[in-house]
Order: structure tokens, then sequence, then C-alpha cells
């Protein structure tokens, strides 16, 4: 199966990925996490409406903590019975918190520059050991986000510091050299990790991402994306890409070699927009060679820190089949779940629906707690050394070919 272009990839895996051991070195120490069941002791098993796939102990481990598991999935009736009813909807009509955002402007390793919005007054009122949670939105995604927004308020209300990453001229970052981003692109993410880590030396650190929000996206798209319903999502996608790329269009006016300018100024499609510019900018021979080496598909079985993955079985855009199940089950450091419906980033159930937080807010909240809890035992004997390694190369523990992912620091996963 050819692999699809790696936009929508962190997907609500909500991506959290972790990784453990409290490691004093120059780079940010990776948190060590001990998984208790002490949450819930009585074990019941997730509900038979949720697909529930885990590799070792996790599911003893981990899905004790999950408390929302053992409800059913039940999608508000208005939207969830259609797949693409419900992501319209989820992307225009749900709420968006209030919240006052501090700016602040990262120069990158090469001269870039990404904008990191931290929720404004968390210096002088939460302590220096608090949780960071690094939230990546998706492809063209900032903090204005609704998704964004709701687990940004979720997690503060629990006393988490949060930032949200915005990604080169995403949510009116600015773009400095004639460069954006991509999904094979992890040097932004790198140095967002080192800095945020260096400056709360004390804390864990965490990450949630959605789509192609935080390292490597991994999609399997490159059939269904460009089929019936979804060249409506590819044209919305293309279309907000060229608006970025226009407003920093001069920047690119000397570009020559393999660069076609007009092309990505004016694509119809992301595939044309990543052929003009994206796979040039970052030394790929051909736009299909930049999606097949951007998927982290292959990745998953490497994974060394917990990593949370939800899929909806019905998203439009990261279609369920693409999800690397016997990777993951053979991995005790992840967890999938797949959701019956949710379209892509919709998730209109729970007691927030319709126009509240997306149903896995609450998962992934539980998750994070629960790490957080036992961050100070459990993997640290036996992941140090490659915690270490994967802490200098940024955050690792990725939200895969689905919706979204969730992990600790140092390997940190993301949810699309």
């Amino acid at each position: 199966m050819a692999r699809a272009p790696p936009h929508t990839l962190f997907r609500h895996f909500q991506p959290i990925t972790y990784t453990p051991s409290p490691i004093r070195t120059k780079i940010p120490k990776i948190s060590a996490v001990h998984f208790s069941t002490d949450a819930m002791p009585d074990h019941r098993e997730p509900h038979p409406s949720l697909e529930v796939v885990s590799g070792g102990g996790a599911r003893e481990t981990i899905l004790p903590a999950l408390k929302t598991l053992v409800r059913p999935y039940t999608p508000f009736p208005l939207f969830g019975w259609n797949r693409h009813v419900e992501t319209i909807f989820a992307a225009f009509f749900r709420s968006i918190p209030d919240v006052r955002l501090r700016r602040e402007c990262l120069r990158t390793k090469d001269n870039g520059a990404v904008a990191l919005d931290w929720v404004s007054g968390d210096d002088h009122q939460l302590p220096p050991e608090s949780p960071v949670l690094i939230l990546l939105p998706g492809l063209t995604g900032g903090s204005d986000d609704s998704y964004v927004r709701h687990m940004l308020v979720r997690a503060r209300s629990r006393g988490w510091r949060v930032v949200v990453f915005n990604s080169r001229g995403c949510g009116n970052s600015p773009v400095t050299t004639p460069q954006f981003y991509s999904a094979s692109f992890l040097g932004d993410m790198r140095d967002v990790v080192e800095h945020v880590g260096t400056r709360y030396p004390k804390a864990n650190l965490y990450a949630v991402g959605w789509s192609l929000g935080a390292n490597i996206l991994v999609r399997y798209l490159d059939e269904d994306f460009h089929k019936g319903f979804n060249n409506v999502y590819d044209k919305a996608l293309a279309r907000a890409l060229c608006e970025i790329f226009k407003k920093h269009s001069l920047l690119f006016e000397e570009m020559g070699g393999e660069y076609n300018i007009p092309l990505a100024a004016n694509a119809k499609s992301v595939r044309e927009f990543d052929e003009g510019l994206t796979r040039v900018s970052f030394g790929f021979k051909s736009v299909d060679d930049y999606y097949s080496n951007s998927s982290s598909s292959d990745s998953i079985k490497h994974v060394c820190i917990p990593l949370l993955c939800i899929q909806a079985e019905n998203d439009p855009i990261a279609p369920s089949r693409g999800i690397p199940r016997e990777d993951i089950k053979e991995n005790p450091n992840c967890l999938l779940i797949v959701t019956p419906k949710g379209g892509h980033l919709g998730w209109v159930a729970g007691v927030d629906a319709p126009r509240g937080a997306p149903w896995t807010d609450p998962v992934v909240m539980d998750y994070l707690e629960h790490l957080e809890r036992g961050a100070s035992k459990g993997l640290a004997s036996r992941s140090n050394s490659v915690g270490v390694q994967q802490c200098t190369e940024g955050l690792h523990s990725l939200e895969c070919s689905f919706t979204g992912l969730t992990a600790p620091r140092g390997n940190i996963r993301a949810d699309f």
C-alpha cells in the first residue's frame, strides 16, 4: 500500500509520547515514568464499543487509569452519523475557550523562527516543578484552533504549565528564512524541546500533537486523500498553505534550482505545494520520496517511552487501515484506542458535546496525570541509555498514522 502525504498524521492519538527516567545531562532530562494501577484497582475492561490495542503490560498498567473508557462511545446524534459532517462541525462550530496568551518568538539553530504561546501569568502562578505540556497543532494550525484551546484549558485547570508550539508561518508565527516546516523536519521540534526543558529543568515534559503538529506525521492517505469528498479537505489545506506562503513570498523570490515557486504559490492540492516547495526545501528527490521517508509508521516498534494513540475508525483523512496494529501490539510502551466514530479531529461525543471539548481530551488528561503521578520510578532503570539518545535527537514518542498521540518529555510523542 502506498503511503500517503504525512500531513494529518499526528492525529488524536492524542499525541502523547513519553519517555522515562530523570537523567542529568546538558540536554533536557527524561522524566521517569512509573505505571501504577492504584487509580482503579478493579481493572475494569474498556467498553466493547472501543477497540484497544496494547503491547506487553500496557493494558494492565495504563488502562485502569483511563476511567472514561469503561463507558460506551456515544457520538452526538445530529453529527455523529456522518464522518464529514462531524469533521466540519468540529472545525467550524466547536467553541473556542478564551485564554490570554503570552507569545515568545524562538530563534532556531538554522536562523528560522517559531512562536511559543504560553498562558499569561503562569510564570508567577505555578511552581517551577509543575509538569509542562507542549501542544502541537495540525497542518497550518495554531494556538487559536478550538481543539488546541480546549486541551490547553483542561491541562491548565489541573495545574499544568502549557505552551503551544506554532510552526513557521502558522498562528502568525514569523517566517525569517525561505523555508517553512514539513513532516520530515525535526529541527524546530528539537530546538523547542531543548528550550523548554532548559527553562524548566525541574519539570517533567510532555507533548500532545494533532496531525502534522509535532514530529514526523504518519499518514497512509496517498490513495484516499484525493478521492471523493476528501478533495474538499485537500483543497482547503492547500489554500491555507498558499495563504501562509504569500505572506512571506518575498523570501522566495530568488529561489532557483528545482524550486517551482509559481506552483507552490497557486497550489490546488497539498501535493502540488509539496512538489513545488516542501520536498525541494528538505532535499527530497520527488514528492513521493518525501512522503515515503516522512512516515513514522516504521518507528512505532522503536518507541521506548509511553505512547498513547487515539484514532477514529471513520477518519476521512487518516484511514484506520493504515494503523500499524501489530507493531503497537508488540511494543509494551504503546497503547492504541480506536473509536467507532469521530471523523477527523471531531470526536463530537461525551459530556461536553456538541460544542465543548472533544471526547478524547478527558482520556488524554487521565493518561498524562497517570504518567506524572508515577514519574519517579518504573521505566527509568531500563531506559536510561535509550532515553538520553532520544532526548538529544528531540521528541521521539510520536503520534503515528492516526489522529493523535501523547507522550512525556525526552522521548515525546505527538498526537494529531
